[in-house]
């Protein structure tokens, strides 16, 4: 099922959840809605299932109108973070409640239910567990029987509110793998919230980038990623360091410093205020001698992982960036804490400051 929300308005009270959102999510794809606390994501998802109701616009399903549809009506699978399972029931009776719950004239036969009971459990992997409650599932077994329930109902839609959210880093990796895979099995639409810029970046087919209430950037991960649209595109997806300077004929000045020169910088009257990101692995470290190029700092220290290096360093004015190296160049480098150094980009991506951007 398709589904396309336009001009999308919510507030609550003085606060402005959304403001005018225009989103198209065709048949079949996994979306991430992926932004900070408080920017309107789960929101928008819970307008989408009919929980919640818009201000202003509408959301269509297959290009019907169903602002006005009851939740029950909209053929909609929602999984929230905190699994929302019955503790009182066994895991078969959590899966089979919604089935168990229809109209009477629409209802499955028992025989019905227990068959795709025990199919939903295998395509879940948990098929063992019928006979258990709850309490005896740990956190990622739960948000796996919680998928199993909302596909009972064979929705055309699913909703996912930061579903990994409460486990622990390693059953969340393990997790998002797994959801990956079975949704390229199943092909269900699919939308879900997070603020793990990983998590989005690893598992959806596109990623929908929000902020106060409004879309920032929409694309499939590597290119919001490598192209980011804006200064927080930038600033959230990734480390990344970030240098408020002026432009200058050589290049972005930055207090008594000279970054060199980027080609992105075009159109930018000189001594325009700016925005200057480069990536930790687009930085590097050169023995302070005195030249003007790059920027001055301060080691602060060295870690290393595997085949790279991490250095975390202090600017003059107090500011810490970030380095990413090989282990061979770190090495050659010998850097010892409190060197003086200074910082120079192989690649520099240049916005035009804006008051109230959110930077």
């Amino acid at each position: 099922m398709s589904i396309q929300v336009r001009n999308i308005a919510k507030r609550f009270g003085s606060f402005t959840a959304l403001d005018g959102v225009t989103l198209d999510f065709p048949s079949g794809e996994l979306v991430a809605l992926l932004g900070p606390s408080g920017c309107g994501k789960t929101t928008l998802l819970r307008i989408i299932a009919g929980l919640e109701k818009a201000d202003g616009g509408q959301v269509l399903l297959e290009g019907e109108d169903a602002s006005s549809r009851h939740v029950r009506e909209r053929q909609v699978g929602f999984v929230f973070q905190h699994y929302a399972l019955f503790r009182h029931m066994t895991v078969f009776d959590n899966v089979a409640f919604g089935m168990r719950m229809k109209p009477r004239a629409q209802r499955p036969t028992a025989r019905q239910i227990r068959e795709k009971v025990h199919s939903l459990l295998e395509l879940v992997q948990l098929d063992w567990l019928a006979d258990r409650f709850p309490s005896q599932l740990s956190g990622g077994q739960r948000q796996r029987i919680a998928l199993a329930r909302a596909l009972a109902v064979e929705p055309r839609v699913l909703l996912l509110d930061e579903p990994f959210g409460a486990l622990d880093a390693k059953v969340r990796k393990e997790l998002r793998r797994w959801l990956r895979r079975l949704h390229d099995e199943l092909h269900i639409t699919s939308i879900f919230v997070t603020h793990d810029q990983e998590e989005a970046l690893e598992v959806a087919d596109r990623v929908v980038l929000m902020n106060r209430g409004r879309v920032e950037q929409v694309g499939a991960p590597e290119e919001v990623y490598r192209q980011p649209a804006t200064p927080f595109v930038y600033s959230f997806l990734g480390a990344v360091n970030l240098f408020h300077g002026r432009v200058d004929s050589e290049g972005v000045r930055v207090g008594d410093d000279l970054l060199p020169r980027a080609a992105q910088e075009g159109g930018l009257a000189e001594g325009a205020q700016v925005l200057a990101f480069a990536r930790p692995h687009e930085l590097d470290i050169i023995a302070d001698g005195g030249g003007e190029s790059g920027m001055a700092a301060k080691v602060c220290r060295a870690l290393s992982f595997g085949a790279t290096t991490r250095i975390e360093l202090e600017g003059s004015d107090g500011q810490h960036f970030e380095v990413e190296l090989t282990r061979e160049r770190a090495e050659a480098l010998d850097l010892a804490a409190g060197q003086a150094v200074r910082l120079v980009p192989s690649n520099l991506r240049i916005f035009e400051y804006e008051e109230g951007a959110g930077i």
